[in-house]
């Protein structure tokens, strides 16, 4: 039976290279992003892939992404909760509260969000994955990102919380901790970071590679590798584990 693949943010980055990855191997995908033009370009490179544009933080658009997608898979077997934003870079006194608020609503809520509806029908089915993405952010202190920080070290506890819950069903849940992957998105930290440290970008990218035992930053292809194996019966005794994909950090980058 082909797999029946759900993908939150989807149309770029880390989640597009996850959602090309399961339709190359067979899969039947339905990702959803909040941009629009990513989604677009989804679709047009990869017809078999079903997008759908959709805020994660909003309740009701998560059910009805769910009642679409499960209408077009006709059930789920893999869900990966993968949207997520780097928050606001800046020491805890300088920090809003309403912006620490919204990375902790993307990056943790929305995962309880779609977990709250997979869970069910995975446990009817006595079977699924669902892979939580964390960061390796989630395993260490992370000086100038806490919101961000905060919300994956909780993505690591929800995970292995609802392994146990899951776990008597045979449904498996893990969580992914990628390093630096290289992309847009891995620029703006650098940028942003640099500018609060008073630093070049250059320096504060070789900080980051500094601490790994593989110097280079990691590529969203090795994340999607991951999450196949995870899905796959290969992994079948394998849940509630927070596995990192980062060229082992060493001493993690602590921005000061």
């Amino acid at each position: 039976m082909l797999q029946r693949v759900m993908i939150t943010a989807g149309g770029s980055g880390i989640g597009w290279a996850i959602a090309k990855a399961f339709a190359d191997a067979g899969a039947k995908v339905h990702i959803c992003d909040v941009d629009e033009k990513a989604l677009g370009a989804v679709t047009e490179t990869y017809s078999q892939i079903a997008a759908t544009h959709v805020d994660v933080t909003d309740e009701e658009a998560i059910d009805q992404w769910f009642d679409e997608a499960l209408d077009d898979l006709d059930g789920i077997d893999v869900l990966v909760n993968n949207a997520g934003i780097k928050g606001p870079t800046g020491y805890v006194e300088e920090l809003k509260l309403d912006d620490w608020r919204e990375c902790l609503s993307v990056c943790l809520d929305a995962q309880f969000l779609r977990a709250r509806r997979a869970a069910p029908l995975m446990k009817d089915q006595r079977s699924g994955s669902i892979i939580n993405i964390s960061s390796t952010a989630g395993l260490f202190g992370y000086g100038l990102r806490t919101p961000y920080a905060a919300a994956k070290w909780a993505v690591i506890g929800f995970t292995k919380s609802l392994a146990v819950e899951l776990g008597p069903y045979d449904v498996r849940v893990n969580a992914i901790c990628p390093g630096t992957v290289e992309g847009p998105r891995m620029e703006r930290v650098i940028r942003a970071e640099a500018e609060s440290r008073g630093l070049s970008a250059d320096l504060v990218r070789r900080d980051y590679i500094q601490g790994q035992s593989i110097k280079r930053f990691v590529r969203p292809e090795e994340i999607a590798d991951m999450c196949l194996f995870l899905a796959s019966p290969a992994a079948k005794m394998v849940t509630g584990q927070a596995i990192s994909v980062d060229g082992h950090s060493e001493t993690f980058h602590i921005g000061s």
